[in-house]
């Protein structure tokens, strides 16, 4: 399976502005003195887009400093998800060909896009989502430590609340929309998970609220990991959907970073896009689509059916990130694709070749826009 390791090399992190400045220092004296404690500063470890995507060594670290964190696409076990398993009696259908690697991780942080509720109908058609509460066995089967509830789909009300109850009482926690971060006890170091829904079809992200909560999770913990819901669908480079989604996601991952976040993880376009290298720190944009029933369409559910339905919106990477105590320090990529039994499968060699191809070429364009590096 074709995958891509990100080389990090000790050098002084890329400048950037207030207190993420610090002194360079070795590979070896990082892993060996880094503290426990919360220290908002950008990784020693210098990240670029050449060495992410045409990797020339790993990184030599001892394993007790070592922590994975593992970021899947979009979960809707809704609608066709949902019938197709009802059928079964097998909530974990859609989750079995992967979860032996999507649970081999110290954390794996979710973004799950359905409720789950007691009686939800069947339903094949619609906008309006829910699946049966027993797909959190599923989740369970991925080794979910971390849902994200800020999502267009779930949110906040009543629905939401259910959820997440449901979600507590398997032992995931929940990020909910600018709430209060979910903190895991990851090998020692604590690691907060904060969630921000972009895509309102209303007012855009407050600014204040979004660097407070991540200010404050940047209080609690030694990592701080943001997931948004925000961009357009169907599209390989992120931007505005105006009246869905009216904030920039360049400008919020950006904004993230410079408030404190470690790790910045993007979802919502159902497509895979690229990443970014900004100030020393990795943004992902889309991770695509990890269950979802967006593989059987036809003529009659619209003019745009070919896009809604394709072999873009049939494919996800899960993304492993690499710590090496506090520092992110590798990336790799794992393509899936979803089967006409709503099934999701590891991509063939082939396919997933190109799926990492179109994500260096997504990377390499943003760079080209944003006046990045692009080697």
């Amino acid at each position: 399976m074709a995958i891509f390791l990100l080389v990090a090399t000790a050098c002084a992190p890329a400048a950037s502005t207030g207190a993420r400045g610090s002194e360079p220092r070795s590979a070896a004296t990082a892993a060996a003195t880094a503290p426990a404690t919360p220290l908002p500063t950008p990784t020693p470890f210098k990240l670029t887009l050449g060495g992410l995507f045409h990797p020339s060594a790993s990184v030599p670290a001892d394993p007790a400093h070592v922590r994975t964190l593992i970021a899947t696409g979009d979960v809707i076990p809704a609608r066709l998800v949902n019938v197709a398993a009802t059928n079964r009696h097998d909530f974990l259908w859609p989750f079995r060909p992967t979860a032996d690697y999507v649970k081999n991780a110290d954390a794996t942080f979710i973004n799950l896009e359905s409720p789950l509720l007691a009686g939800c109908a069947t339903r094949s058609t619609g906008m309006v989502f829910c699946g049966n509460t027993a797909f959190v066995d599923g989740l369970t089967a991925i080794g979910t430590k971390v849902a994200n509830l800020a999502n267009n789909h779930v949110n906040a009300g009543p629905d939401t609340e259910a959820t997440a109850a449901l979600l507590q009482q398997h032992g995931i926690q929940a990020a909910t929309n600018l709430g209060p971060p979910a903190i895991l006890d990851v090998k020692g170091l604590k690691f907060a998970f904060v969630g921000a829904n972009a895509v309102t079809s209303g007012p855009p992200v407050d600014r204040e609220a979004l660097k407070a909560v991540i200010q404050h999770a940047r209080s609690q913990a030694d990592v701080v990991v943001v997931q948004f819901h925000w961009g357009k669908e169907y599209e390989r480079q992120p931007m505005i959907a105006a009246g869905v989604a009216p904030d920039d996601p360049i400008e919020l991952g950006h904004l993230a970073i410079d408030a404190g976040a470690d790790l910045v993880i993007g979802n919502h376009p159902h497509w895979v896009q690229g990443v970014e290298i900004y100030n020393g720190h990795l943004i992902t944009y889309a991770h695509g689509n990890y269950v979802f029933d967006q593989v059987n369409c036809y003529p009659e559910i619209g003019a745009d059916y070919r896009t809604y339905c394709s072999d873009d919106t049939r494919t996800s990477v899960i993304g492993t990130y690499t710590f090496v105590d506090k520092h992110l320090v590798a990336a790799t990529w794992k393509p899936t694709f979803t089967d006409t039994n709503l099934q999701t499968q590891w991509a063939d060699a082939d396919r997933a070749g190109q799926v990492l191809k179109t994500m260096e070429d997504a990377s390499v364009t943003l760079a080209q826009k944003e006046g990045e590096p692009t080697t």
